[in-house]
């Protein structure tokens, strides 16, 4: 049977008059105790989209304050750990206390200052030989989802700009720093999904930031393309770094570019064709993407010509050309559902 907050089957129950003028409905009693209302206390009623009405008793904008605590005497592992403290961080805990019934290990101090370094608002602010305690120090209201969004897609437009060019260039320094910019983006992913979790949970606080739960999961749908296109950056990285001590044609690098720029340019029109709410641009896009995949299939056979080793990180550099340009392509049909859907 399910938990009276977390909804059940429909209740119907009839409106009444009272006093000519007034009308009331009665409040199930299961959901009553559950949400702790005592006689007098205020409720907040919004009007939702769709003109259902939510009743909340949070009616002071103040965020649910929720408490994950691990025990790490059966956590060996810092990838297991760092996991666990991603994975509260995303759900939306605003305190995150770690445990043990001796001294903490090193790995784990460790490890928790990797995750306040890469969480953003992630603060220790408390800690003893036998535990630690991370609070968020964030406001919501201060990261708005388009802001973050915006910063995403300059992140990785560059990242995959940079990656050719250091393929061009042979610039070791560059590809690497392309690698390291990952964190950065992997940062705002989860940080807008975060976002999503917590505003999901407080409608108060989803009207204060003046935005929508569906426009919400928007945004963090959008965010898991970008942050894809930003994995294939790296991937395209990490393939020049084994071929800055090879010999390639000018000919293979030139069409590796022309491609490059090709993909990007459908990755910045579709970007733009969200933010512009341009369902024309869109369309015209993803129309543009079987040019794209048409030529990174020329351009695979014949970078086959190459030797060896180079011929394989070659073809993985199209193959993310290509990806990049097919992810960018779901985000203008994801723009065209959303437009059409907010057109409704």
């Amino acid at each position: 049977m399910p938990h009276p907050a977390q909804g059940g089957e429909v209740e119907i129950r009839k409106v009444q008059v009272t006093g000519g003028s007034s009308y009331v409905i009665s409040l199930p009693k299961a959901w009553i105790k559950s949400s702790n209302v005592k006689k007098n206390d205020p409720l907040g009623i919004i009007t939702q989209p769709d003109g259902t009405l939510l009743i909340t008793p949070n009616v002071n904008e103040k965020r649910l304050q929720r408490t994950k605590e691990f025990d790490v005497d059966s956590i060996n592992e810092p990838t297991h750990l760092f996991r666990c403290l991603i994975g509260a961080y995303i759900s939306g805990y605003t305190t995150i206390k770690i445990k043990s019934s001796r001294t903490i290990p090193p790995f784990v101090r460790t490890t928790v200052r990797k995750f306040a370094n890469l969480a953003i608002g992630q603060e220790v602010i408390e800690e003893t030989a036998t535990s630690i305690t991370i609070k968020d120090i964030l406001d919501p209201v201060e990261m708005p989802f388009e802001n973050t969004i915006r910063r995403m897609y300059v992140i990785v437009k560059n990242m995959h700009k940079d990656a050719i060019s250091a393929l061009k260039n042979k610039d070791k320094a560059l590809a690497e720093d392309v690698v390291l910019r990952d964190d950065e983006v992997d940062r705002l992913h989860w940080l807008i999904v975060r976002q999503q979790n917590i505003v999901s949970k407080n409608a108060i606080l989803a009207r204060r930031m003046g935005i929508t739960t569906g426009t919400i999961a928007n945004y963090s749908l959008i965010s898991r393309i970008i942050e894809r296109i930003g994995d294939h950056a790296v991937r395209i990285s990490k393939n020049v770094l084994n071929l800055i001590d090879r010999k390639i044609d000018e000919e293979v690098i030139d069409t590796l570019v022309s491609a490059s720029n090709f993909a990007l340019e459908i990755f910045n029109k579709s970007v733009e064709s969200f933010f512009k709410r341009d369902m024309e641009a869109a369309n015209r896009n993803i129309d543009s993407i079987t040019k794209l995949v048409s030529y990174c299939e020329d351009i695979s056979t014949f970078a086959l010509q190459q030797k060896g080793k180079t011929a394989i990180s070659v073809g993985y550099i199209i193959e993310s050309i290509k990806r990049t340009g097919e992810y960018a392509g779901d985000l203008s049909e994801y723009v065209i559902n959303y437009l059409v859907e907010d057109e409704m």
